[in-house]
């Protein structure tokens, strides 16, 4: 059979039901393909940087193995953001070019490029398949490899001569390759028990291992048997029900909760699972680190140590080891049957979490942005999956806005590439259209982000995807203006001309799609209501543009114990708290 049927065959048997990408003339074989087997969807993307974080958007809400599919030369070139956007956060990908044929790879060929060199550094494999008949095991071999231990990324580059041979092959005769199982070892288990027993203020910090591991009901198991508190990552958002009494928020220097650092500060001992201490969530580590003692958890073994030493390091899939913690727990007996943990430090976590809060309740015009998450969270189902992407209203997102289930909040945390949300929604839209058809799919953006894949709006508009936008629209390039006041400047970051900049409306209009702009408090439930409506009704993209304050800075510093607030607090704290 043609080679390129092959390789169909095989994505299929992976699960991958649906690619995104965009056909060039050294793909085509690829494409001819999968119109002759059919079974995978394919939508049509106007930039292959945007196919990419479709494939991710579809990854994160599945599970599976993301495709992304480009042709030779730019189009490869392009995908690098995405790699690198999937190699950061462990998203597992495949991406699909396209080559010039093998016999001018060295003779400056029409877009002729060294792919596989250029995607090395942001991918787990990038290989080019040179005799035909290995397609079949090398994308069998990206698939294993995208999936095992920390997952990631893999490039695979087909030049067009070979992508048209004919190969011997029979998918009767073939399946996935396994996945290797990483199990914790039992002694660094009840290790990890006895110096949470012997902890007077522990803490359990789940990272976006958790969720990848989809280990967040083990994770809430344990939590509920050991009565201990948890907190979360950014990454790990969704891990536990954030209303949970047991919920200690987040620590870190931008995206974290006062009763986060508070709660962190005062503990003498965490157990990170799946979480990479990232300097965002650390601050400086001296203050981080403090007397407290650490357990590591990771799937990567090089992952341990790599930001600082930790007390206990275990090597294991997250939820294999919360699964053995727990099990380990309940042969000594010592759960707490949904109590409180060591004598008082619950209380104490809980009392900080009351009265260590940010408002929310502004009703001022221009709109203060918290005023806008706290419509969010009272809105939105807690099913409703939402992507954002990079600026402060990530900063924002990460202080404000609740998650209650894994894979409900998606954020591009390392790389943070601008334009990543309306791709994303796509693909998270796409991967829901079998099983969750008309759950909510919501993306949170930014005035400046939203204008470097503005044009995936098309795709959303051709394939019929629904979902909502909400742009936090300050006219200016937030979060640069904010790390510029170090520099005592506000230079080339104020993109605001005419009355209001660009007319995002129009630009939603223009693709067919529609939106409506908002200047005051009360009219945030109303709009995004009828945003709602109307991406139902449509079944296509729909922007709620809210103009917030110009200047507006997100709560920050350069450790957790020395972050500054910028609005006015709740109230006066009882002095034992201050």
């Amino acid at each position: 059979m043609p080679v390129m049927n092959a390789v169909v065959q095989v994505l299929k048997s992976e699960g991958v039901d649906a690619a995104f990408g965009c056909p060039g003339a050294a793909i085509l074989p690829l494409y001819k393909a999968m119109e002759e087997e059919g079974g995978i969807d394919h939508l049509i993307v106007r930039h292959e940087e945007g196919a990419t974080h479709m494939a991710d958007g579809w990854a994160r809400t599945n599970g599976r193995v993301g495709v992304a599919i480009g042709t030779s030369g730019p189009a490869g070139t392009n995908m690098i953001t995405g790699l690198y956007t999937a190699m950061a956060d462990s998203i597992p990908m495949i991406v699909i070019t396209g080559q010039a044929v093998s016999t001018a790879l060295d003779k400056e060929a029409f877009q002729a490029v060294d792919i596989v060199g250029c995607a090395t550094p942001v991918t787990k494999w990038a290989v080019q398949i040179k005799e035909a008949a290995t397609a079949p095991w090398i994308f069998r071999e990206a698939f294993r490899v995208a999936r095992s231990g920390r997952p990631g990324p893999v490039l695979v580059d087909i030049p067009l001569d070979v992508a048209k041979q004919y190969i011997e092959y029979d998918a009767a005769l073939d399946s996935p390759l396994p996945v290797p199982v990483v199990e914790p070892h039992a002694p660094r288990v009840e290790k990890a028990l006895d110096m949470l027993l012997a902890a007077e203020r522990p803490l359990i910090l789940a990272g976006g291992g958790v969720i990848i591991a989809d280990a967040a009901a083990e994770l809430r198991e344990l939590v509920a048997y050991l009565g201990i508190p948890v907190q979360v990552t950014l990454m790990g958002k969704g891990a536990v029900d954030e209303d949970d009494p047991l919920y200690a928020g987040m620590t870190g220097v931008q995206t974290s909760q006062r009763y986060g650092n508070a709660s962190f500060l005062e503990s003498d001992l965490v157990l990170a699972v799946g979480a990479r201490f990232g300097d965002r969530h650390t601050g400086t580590l001296d203050v981080y680190r403090g007397d407290r003692k650490f357990i590591h958890v990771d799937i990567e073994a090089t992952q341990l140590g790599r930001v600082f030493e930790p007390d206990l390091g275990i090597v294991s899939d997250a939820r294999l080891f919360l699964r053995a913690l727990l099990a380990a727990a309940k042969a000594r007996g010592v759960g707490d049957g949904g109590g409180r943990g060591p004598a008082g430090w619950a209380s104490r976590v809980a009392s900080l979490k009351e009265n260590l809060t940010r408002r929310e309740d502004f009703d001022s015009v221009p709109i203060k942005a918290p005023r806008v998450y706290k419509e969010i969270n009272e809105i939105f189902d807690p099913s409703t999956y939402f992507v954002t992407a990079i600026g402060l209203y990530q900063i924002w997102g990460g202080q404000h806005q609740k998650a209650y289930q894994p894979r409900r909040y998606q954020v591009c945390g390392q790389a943070g590439p601008l334009g990543w949300e309306i791709p994303a929604a796509i693909g998270v839209k796409t991967a829901l259209r079998h099983t969750e058809p008309d759950t909510e799919v919501v993306g949170i953006v930014g005035d400046y982000g939203f204008h470097f894949l503005v044009e995936e709006l098309a795709v959303g508009a051709q394939y019929d995807i629904p979902f909502v936008l909400i742009m936090l629209n300050n006219e200016y390039l937030g979060l640069i203006r904010q790390a510029s006041i170090g520099y005592e400047m506000n230079y080339q970051v104020d993109i605001h001309y005419d009355d209001y900049g660009t007319d995002n409306v129009k630009i939603m209009e223009a693709y067919g799609c529609s939106g409506r702009r908002v200047f005051a408090p009360d009219e945030i439930r109303p709009t995004l209501e009828w945003a709602r409506k109307q991406a139902a009704a449509t079944s296509r993209p729909v922007l709620v543009e809210i103009m917030i304050e110009r200047e507006a800075n997100t709560p920050h510093g350069p450790a957790i114990d020395a972050v500054r607030e910028f609005e006015p607090l709740p109230e006066a704290l009882p002095e034992a708290l201050v």
